[in-house]
């Protein structure tokens, strides 16, 4: 499970740029948002692995969840179950400080960014630590249980 936490990442992103330009993914152009990272979703979740990715947004969203928004369908086309979760839902649960992924009962991908969103050394850190893998995993999974799935979040 993928844990994203923050109300902007990368602003200089050449996809989000497009995008505040005016450009849209085509649902019916698959070939037009196709990308490299999509061909992992799909070629892990065909093999039976499942991929959930929660976002914990501020409401109203800022441009650039709103951007990922807009571009989730690609996630969920590929083979990605995808939540969101309104920080006012998330009184009482304990996430983590960082982003990041359970990647199985004994590794931990922690994510590190600066105020703005940018990577930041070291970039992104493996734990082989079960105790961890379980702490962020018991987070991920009450987070998970008040989200909203993708096909049923309205933004505000």
């Amino acid at each position: 499970m993928h844990l994203e936490m923050r109300d902007s990442y990368m602003r200089d992103d050449p996809e989000f740029i497009r995008w505040q330009q005016g450009r849209r993914y085509d649902p019916d152009d698959r070939a037009s948002w196709w990308r490299s990272w999509l061909d992992v979703v799909a070629e892990t979740t065909g093999r039976g692995v499942v991929m959930r990715r929660l976002r914990v947004v501020s409401e109203p969203l800022s441009d650039y969840v709103r951007y990922e928004y807009d571009g989730t369908f690609t996630n969920v086309a590929a083979g990605e179950d995808v939540r969101w979760l309104p920080r006012s839902r998330a009184r009482g649960l304990l996430l983590p400080a960082l982003d990041g992924w359970v990647m199985d009962e004994g590794t931990v991908i922690l994510h590190h960014f600066s105020g703005e969103g940018q990577w930041t050394g070291p970039r992104m850190e493996v734990h082989h630590d079960s105790a961890l893998a379980t702490q962020y995993a018991t987070a991920y999974e009450a987070a998970w249980e008040r989200a909203v799935p993708h096909a049923e979040y309205r933004p505000v």
